[in-house]
């Protein structure tokens, strides 16, 4: 089968590997679509994200989505010919913190696609994927491509369960790459009132009104397009800080009213943050990492059609053709979310 195998920064290959044999529990799945995220960027630009770095080489991908093909003799789960978003999450479900409730937090995680661990977790673009039953959410409607954006959109509601209720909230979405369009679309569907965004690039934003944002600034062009949300100690109810940039986040604070809520979402390096805005205005800044049980949820609102996510889809390459494909995604001018086509 076809692996999209990274070696090195920049040396990402397309080769031919066995298939693992499928134990009990587990199932086959054909994958048709898997969408690139910024961690299989990372590995392609730098060949890996701060202290984590590539030392072999590693199969690349965790948002995927495919049709089961064959199920062991004990799984009842799912059956051949299902078509399924697969949860690229496995905790162990034995350690403190999932026995807390808190599998994100899994001190044992086997995630797709990950070079923390030596050997490393090998990811799920390729054309064949043996997984446990457990990892398969059934789609009765959705298509692959549309079931592929089910991790991010995981992501995405795991952070707004850490900002509370969003109904009839004023809020502002700060970096709108895949996860912050995302965002965008995700808080109008939990009612907010007003969708406020912000990036330093005009298309993406373009997309966030498409899903939903409504208003949307480019602070590079505009730096001072927040100033009317600064009076009366602030006027946003919820920021969710999708950059991972220092910056962002302290203008949010300008704005963000006492009592409000910061979700740092965006991953990026130290931040300084100005204490005594954070002590006086009484803001709650609540961090958010990844997901688990919010994956199976995800596949639920596509498949439903109630969310629509297509405009967020702006590119799709066959995976013979992977090298252009991730070469595209690195250019937000043009891309959003782009995919891998296996069929």
């Amino acid at each position: 089968m076809r692996s999209v195998v990274i070696h090195a920064a920049g040396d990402l290959r397309i080769e031919d590997q066995d298939l693992p044999t499928m134990g009990p529990s587990q199932v086959v799945v054909r994958i048709q679509a898997g969408g690139i995220c910024g961690s299989d960027l990372h590995y392609f630009n730098h060949g890996g994200f701060g202290t984590v770095r590539l030392r072999e080489p590693m199969i690349l991908g965790h948002e995927v989505a495919g049709i089961v093909t064959e199920v062991a003799a004990d799984v009842t789960r799912v059956k051949p010919g299902d078509r399924v978003g697969v949860n690229p999450s496995r905790p162990c479900r034995h350690c403190r913190f999932c026995l807390k409730g808190m599998p994100n937090q899994c001190l044992n995680m086997r995630f797709y696609g990950s070079a923390m661990p030596m050997p490393h977790i090998q990811g799920a673009f390729r054309d064949f994927l043996v997984c446990d039953a457990s990892q398969c959410e059934i789609a009765l409607r959705a298509l692959p491509t549309e079931l592929a954006l089910a991790e991010p959109l995981a992501v995405v509601l795991h952070a707004l369960g850490q900002a509370g209720s969003l109904l009839g909230q004023t809020v502002l979405v700060t970096g709108c790459g895949p996860i912050g369009a995302l965002v965008v679309a995700a808080a109008r569907f939990h009612g907010a009132a007003e969708i406020i965004v912000t990036d330093i690039v005009d298309a993406p934003l373009a997309v966030a009104r498409k899903l939903g944002a409504t208003r949307a600034v480019n602070t590079a062009t505009n730096p001072d397009g927040l100033a009317e949300y600064r009076h009366d100690k602030g006027q946003i109810g919820v920021m969710i800080e999708c950059s991972g940039n220092d910056r962002a986040l302290r203008a949010g604070l300008d704005v963000v009213e006492p009592g409000g809520t910061i979700v740092q979402l965006g991953l990026g390096g130290d931040m300084s943050v100005p204490q005594n805005m954070v002590v006086s205005k009484e803001v709650k800044v609540v961090g958010s990492f990844r997901f688990h049980d919010e994956y199976a949820l995800a596949v639920r609102l596509i498949d439903e059609g109630r969310m629509d996510l297509t405009p967020l889809l702006t590119g799709s390459f066959d995976v013979a053709d992977a090298q252009h494909a991730f070469e595209a995604a690195n250019d937000r001018r043009t891309a959003m979310k782009v995919q891998l086509l296996f069929s």
